[in-house]
């Protein structure tokens, strides 16, 4: 082996160079906005040749795209994991957990969400009727009403309205500097979520 080929530094694999252009990216796109960063700042940030963005994007829409998809699964999967806690047959903890953890997801969130979805009108509308999170919430309905937890007929559109629901009450608080606590905000919205299925308001921790 010769001496320059031992200062040679690894070729990282392809599934970590796209994570590092994303993340480059996101930072970017969060900083600047979508439209002011350009690709030559992306490359610049993730410490790659121009022509290495390339080998995984066209264009910096297929970015945006991608890290909505990394969003949406990143989400979800925080949303199954705030149920591992609880048994299978606990379907009232089952349901405040995922609905809890939706929300507070959410306002953790609101930048990046905004950034995903908003930024590209056609690739937010290409996820609504497959949305995973109404997918994962909808399964969980339908499993409970088969088990006579709760009163559902329609799994998936009973979640399609507690989503937006929950979503539409975390907007409206962002956008109008509302001075209630996210505490109250979040027990409020659950108060609501479980009333549409028939649960009765859960007990306040004490």
């Amino acid at each position: 082996m010769t001496e320059i080929t031992a200062k040679r530094p690894r070729t990282k694999p392809a599934e970590i160079r796209r994570e590092e252009l994303m993340d480059a990216a996101q930072a970017l796109f969060l900083e600047k906005g979508f439209s002011a960063a350009s690709v030559d700042e992306i490359v610049k940030v993730a410490d790659v040749a121009k022509g290495t963005f390339y080998l995984h994007f066209k264009t910096k829409d297929d970015v945006l795209l991608a890290l909505q998809a990394r969003f949406i699964e990143d989400f979800r999967q925080s949303l199954e994991d705030a149920l591992k806690p609880f048994a299978p047959d606990d379907w009232d903890q089952r349901f405040d957990a995922w609905i809890e953890a939706a929300m507070r997801g959410y306002f953790d969130q609101v930048p990046l969400h905004d950034l995903v979805f908003h930024e590209s009108v056609p690739i937010h509308h290409r996820i609504q009727h497959d949305n995973p999170i109404i997918l994962q919430l909808a399964t969980l309905l339908q499993d409970g009403a088969r088990k006579g937890a709760w009163a559902v007929k329609d799994g998936r559109l009973t979640a399609t309205m507690l989503f937006y629901a929950l979503h539409g009450a975390v907007d409206d608080t962002v956008s109008n500097n509302s001075k209630m606590s996210r505490k109250a905000l979040v027990a409020t919205t659950l108060a609501f979520c479980r009333q549409a299925i028939g649960l009765k308001p859960s007990k306040p921790p004490k």
